[in-house]
């Protein structure tokens, strides 16, 4: 049985998302991060980085969400939740998911978190100005990809979408979110009645209401 240690509403969102939508058994672990948990000496010895989440499955210990999300679809190959080898949509899908954990996951780390970024308190304000500006272009280049799109890769749901929503949720207090965004609102709406998506947004006690 996989165990996914994670926090609510956390990076751990993605993969939690991607557990139910296995139909797996699967146990969550909480790692309170309101108390450092995740630096814990006996959370460190499963994952140095101190980062949440963490899956647990037999003598197999994975971190980073991108990449457990990954191994969980290369683990379940009748779930389509990643593209064939061969398939035109593979190197679409790696684009996609990279472009999500490297760069707009990234730049939202420095926007939620800019004194980790300066030495300058003062700086602080200037950084989460500039960091939502980025932000929002990034939202904009996905606006665009999805016109006319159901999903972000293929004509299937993928690990991509699961990825983008968990972003989307994060990004929702922005000055534009993404819901202001035709094809983003459109999209994310359409999520939001993927059954994994309710499960997990019950369990980690995030209201769906904006996205109906």
């Amino acid at each position: 049985m996989y165990q996914l240690y994670y926090f609510p509403l956390n990076a751990s969102m993605a993969p939690h998302f991607i557990l139910e939508e296995l139909q797996v058994d699967f146990e969550l672990v909480k790692v309170d991060r309101k108390t450092s948990a995740q630096k814990s000496s006996d959370y460190l010895a499963l994952n140095p980085a101190g980062r949440i989440p963490t899956l647990v499955v037999d003598d197999l210990v994975i971190f980073e969400s991108a990449a457990i999300c990954i191994h969980l679809a290369e683990s379940h190959p009748s779930s389509n939740l990643l593209p064939d080898i061969g398939s035109p949509s593979r190197s679409k899908f790696f684009q996609w998911i990279m472009y999500l954990t490297n760069t707009v996951q990234a730049e939202l780390m420095v926007y939620f978190y800019p004194q980790k970024h300066t030495t300058a308190e003062s700086y602080t304000a200037n950084i989460v100005e500039a960091q939502e500006s980025r932000i929002t272009d990034m939202f904009e280049l996905l606006d665009k990809e999805l016109e006319n799109k159901e999903f972000l890769v293929g004509e299937n749901i993928t690990i991509c979408d699961f990825y983008l929503f968990m972003l989307a949720v994060w990004a929702d207090e922005m000055k534009k979110p993404p819901l202001a965004f035709k094809n983003l609102a459109k999209y994310l709406g359409g999520l939001a009645k993927q059954q994994a998506i309710i499960t997990v947004c019950q369990k980690e006690n995030l209201s769906l209401a904006d996205y109906q």
